[in-house]
């Protein structure tokens, strides 16, 4: 399963049944779960932990050192979950010593060509990123997150449970669970309903949800007064608390 032109240190710890492609290098420190597939040229650099059941293909790069010019050369960390797709030319860097030194990535994620995520950035489960999404530095994604190709989300951004990002967006603010946002400088546009449906959740939830977005967004009150309605007259179901207590958290803005 293993070819005979990869170089893999002798440092690394494969698992059974695990596949490397040809002329691919594996380095010290670095732990691949049963099942997980490596394709021909791919870099896994040191202090990188691959679960189960993953894919690798060709040209992936995972485990770089960061690019941020406070890095001293610490040992850091990338940690990617079980039955994850990573494709052609994705790169992800290992965390930074002053930004939690690890970068995490669910499980089930799909991260398609040419996406870059960058040091210190924790992916939820179930995410999925189309060609040349670009994370800077330490940003967190929640569960079940789509986007878009060529979207572009700033360092400390915040992404909530289920949204949807358009192509070619730009992210510099917040983007609350269960939504759409989509613009250059992106704008919310409701909530994700189709992705919503696809994930099983009910009418009723949706109905909920789409109060509390219509009264923090439609009707000009502050952000207190907002979230001071909604606990008064929407239905406190687990979604509504998740979605008032994102907004409660915001530390770069929120996208309006």
């Amino acid at each position: 399963m293993i070819h005979p032109t990869a170089i893999i240190d002798s440092k690394a710890e494969i698992d059974t049944n695990v596949s490397i492609g040809p002329y691919s290098f594996i380095g010290a420190d670095v732990s691949i779960g049963s099942g997980t597939v490596i394709g021909p040229h791919a870099v896994i650099e040191p202090y990188v932990t691959i679960g189960p059941d993953c894919k690798i293909f060709q040209y992936a790069a995972i485990g770089a050192t960061p690019q941020s010019v406070r890095f001293e050369g610490g040992k850091t960390y990338v940690k990617i979950g079980r039955n994850c797709i990573i494709r052609e030319f994705v790169t992800i860097h290992r965390g930074t010593e002053f930004g939690g030194g690890i970068t995490e990535i669910g499980d089930n994620c799909y991260l398609m060509n040419y996406v870059h995520i960058a040091h210190d950035c924790k992916l939820g489960r179930g995410v999925v990123f189309a060609n040349n999404a670009s994370l800077a530095g330490h940003i967190t994604i929640g569960d079940h997150v789509t986007t878009g190709g060529f979207v572009a989300i700033h360092q400390f951004v915040k992404v909530g449970d289920y949204a949807f990002i358009g192509a070619k967006s730009g992210i510099p603010k917040d983007i609350p669970p269960y939504v759409i946002a989509e613009g250059h400088r992106a704008k919310l546009h409701g909530l994700n309903k189709v992705g919503l449906k696809r994930h099983g959740f009910s009418e009723k939830t949706l109905s909920k949800l789409k109060k509390a977005y219509r009264i923090i967004y439609r009707i000009g009150l502050t952000l207190n007064e907002a979230t001071e309605r909604v606990n008064a007259e929407v239905e406190p179901i687990p979604e509504v608390l998740n979605f008032i207590s994102f907004i409660k958290s915001i530390q770069r803005g929120l996208t309006r």
